[in-house]
C-alpha cells in the first residue's frame, strides 16, 4: 500500500506537470507561423525544380531520393505548421464564440431594461402628469430637482437606446468575425489534407526511386569506395599545403627572431665600445689636470698626498631581453593575419555561401549513406548542388595558396584567410592562381558537371589551421 500511494500521487500530479511544461514554452506568433509557411513553401518549390532537373537523367540517382526526401521532410513540417495556424484559427473562433455570447447576454439585459422604461413612459405618457410631478413639489428648490430628474431620466432612455444599437452592431462585428474566422479554418483544413495526399505519394514515389537503387548496390558501394579515395586525396594535399604554411610561417618568424637577436647584441656592443671610450677620456682628462697642478707649486712645497684614482663609473647593467611577441599560432605571427583571423572569425555564421544559388545534398561529418544506412560516409565538408558551370565564387578575403587538378575531384582552390583556409573542390575550371588575392564575392572558378544527377556540383570545405570545420555553422543561413 505504501508503494502504491506515491505511485497514485504521480500520476494525479503528472497532467498538471504536463500542462505547466506547455505552458512555459513560447509558442511562436501568427506573423511567425505565416513566415514559417512561406520559407517552407519556397524550399519545396526549389526541391521540385532540384528533383525536375535529377529526372532528366535516364537512371535514378542518389539526387532523386535526396530530393525526395528533402520534400517529405519540408511537406511534414509545412502540414505541423498548418495544424499549429489551425490551432491559432481554433482559439480565435473560441474567443470570437465567447464574445458572441456575452454582448448577446448584455444586448438582452438592456432590451429588457429598455423595455421596463418604455413601460414606465407609456404609463407615464400624459403630459399633464409630467407637469402636475414637477408642481407638487413643496418648494422651488424640490421642483428643480423634479425637473433635473426627468431630465436625466430622458437622458437614461436615450443612452439605453443607444448602447442597445451599438451593442448590436458590435455582436453583428463579431458574428461576421466568427464566420470569416470558420471560413479560414475549412481552408486550412482542407489545404492540410491536400498536403498530406501529396506527401502519400511523394513517400510512394520515394520508395518506389530507393527500391531500384538498393537493385545497384554493387555499382554504389563501388562509388562509396572511389569517393573516399579521392576525399583522401584531397585531404592529404590540403594538409601538405597547410603544413607548408605553418612551416613557412615558423621559418620567417625564426629569422625575424634572429634578426632581431642580432640587432640588440650589436646595439649593447657599441654602447659598450662608447662607455669604455668616454671613461678613458676621463682618465686622460684627470691625469693632465694632475700634472698641471704640480708644475704650479713650489719647489719647498711638501708633496701633495697623490690623489685617489677616479671612482670607476659602474657598467649599466645589461637590459633583460624582451621575449619576442608570441601568438597562440604561428600562422598568426604577423599583423595582417592576425587581423584576417579575427575578421574571418567575426564573420561565423554570416559568410556567403560559394553559389549564387543552391543547397546542401551533402552534410559535414559521418552520416549514413542515402541507400545502404549500413554504411557509413564521411564528409570532409559540405556538398552544394547548384546549376552546371554556375560561378563559385570565394567566401572571404584572402590569398591564394594552391590550385591543383586531382583526379575524381577537379580542380581544387585552397585560400587562406590568417590562420583560416578554404577549400573549393569539385571546380570544373578556375580563373585564380597561386598567389593571387581574392576578395569576397570574387568568381574564383565554375562548378562541376554531375551527368548522372544533371546538375552542378561544388564541395566546401574549411578549416582552422589543422583541423576540419564544419561549414554550415559558418555560412549565412538561407
Amino acid at each position: 500500500m505504501k508503494k502504491i500511494i506515491p505511485f497514485m500521487l504521480v500520476l494525479w500530479l503528472l497532467p498538471a506537470m504536463l500542462v505547466a511544461q506547455n505552458n512555459g514554452q513560447q509558442q511562436p506568433s501568427r506573423e511567425e507561423l505565416e513566415r514559417r509557411k512561406k520559407d517552407l513553401q519556397r524550399e519545396i518549390d526549389e526541391a521540385n525544380e532540384q528533383l525536375k532537373e535529377t529526372k532528366k537523367s535516364t537512371r535514378e540517382s542518389l539526387g532523386q531520393l535526396r530530393a525526395l526526401r528533402d520534400k517529405i521532410t519540408l511537406r511534414t513540417r509545412l502540414i505541423n505548421n498548418i495544424n499549429e495556424e489551425i490551432n491559432f484559427i481554433n482559439g480565435d473562433i473560441n474567443t470570437a464564440a465567447r464574445d458572441v455570447k456575452t454582448l448577446q447576454k448584455d444586448l438582452d439585459t438592456l432590451k429588457a431594461q429598455y423595455a421596463q422604461l418604455v413601460i414606465y413612459a407609456y404609463k407615464n405618457r400624459s403630459s399633464y402628469d409630467m407637469l402636475n410631478f414637477v408642481f407638487s413639489a413643496e418648494s422651488f428648490n424640490d421642483a428643480v430637482k423634479r425637473f433635473q430628474y426627468l431630465k436625466q431620466y430622458r437622458e437614461y432612455r436615450r443612452r439605453q437606446a443607444d448602447n442597445i444599437v451599438s451593442t448590436q452592431e458590435q455582436l453583428n462585428r463579431k458574428i461576421q468575425n466568427l464566420e470569416s474566422q470558420r471560413v479560414r479554418r475549412s481552408d486550412a483544413l482542407k489545404t492540410e489534407q491536400e498536403q498530406r495526399n501529396t506527401l502519400e505519394i511523394d513517400k510512394k514515389e520515394k520508395d518506389e526511386v530507393l527500391n531500384k537503387l538498393k537493385g545497384r548496390e554493387k555499382e554504389l558501394v563501388a562509388d562509396i569506395n572511389q569517393r573516399k579515395k579521392d576525399a583522401q586525396k584531397v585531404q592529404l594535399a590540403i594538409r601538405a599545403v597547410i603544413r607548408r604554411e605553418i612551416e613557412e610561417a615558423r621559418r620567417k618568424a625564426a629569422e625575424e627572431e634572429a634578426a632581431r637577436r642580432k640587432a640588440a647584441e650589436e646595439k649593447r656592443r657599441r654602447e659598450e665600445e662608447a662607455r669604455k671610450a668616454a671613461a678613458l677620456a676621463a682618465a686622460e682628462r684627470a691625469k693632465a689636470a694632475a700634472a698641471n697642478n704640480n708644475n704650479n707649486n713650489a719647489a719647498n712645497t711638501p708633496a701633495p698626498t697623490p690623489a685617489p684614482p677616479p671612482a670607476k663609473t659602474p657598467e649599466p647593467a645589461p637590459e633583460p631581453e624582451k621575449p619576442a611577441a608570441r601568438t597562440e599560432n604561428v600562422l598568426e605571427a604577423t599583423p595582417e593575419a592576425l587581423a584576417l583571423s579575427e575578421s574571418f572569425e567575426a564573420n561565423r555564421g554570416k559568410l556567403p555561401w560559394p553559389v549564387d544559388a543552391g543547397n546542401i545534398i551533402e552534410h559535414f561529418g559521418i552520416h549514413q549513406h542515402a541507400v545502404m544506412e549500413h554504411i557509413q560516409v564521411p564528409s570532409d565538408g559540405i556538398v552544394i548542388a547548384t546549376t552546371k558551370g554556375g560561378a563559385v565564387k570565394s567566401i572571404f578575403d584572402g590569398e591564394v595558396k594552391s590550385v591543383v587538378v586531382m583526379p575524381g575531384s577537379g580542380y581544387v582552390i585552397i585560400i587562406r584567410h590568417g590562420q583560416y583556409f578554404t577549400t573549393y573542390v569539385r571546380l570544373q575550371t578556375t580563373r585564380v592562381k597561386k598567389g593571387d588575392n581574392v576578395k569576397t564575392g570574387q568568381v574564383i572558378g565554375t562548378a562541376s558537371t554531375n551527368d548522372i544527377e544533371n546538375t552542378g556540383e561544388v564541395e566546401l570545405q574549411i578549416w582552422k589551421g589543422i583541423t576540419k570545420q564544419n561549414p554550415e555553422q559558418w555560412i549565412r543561413r538561407r
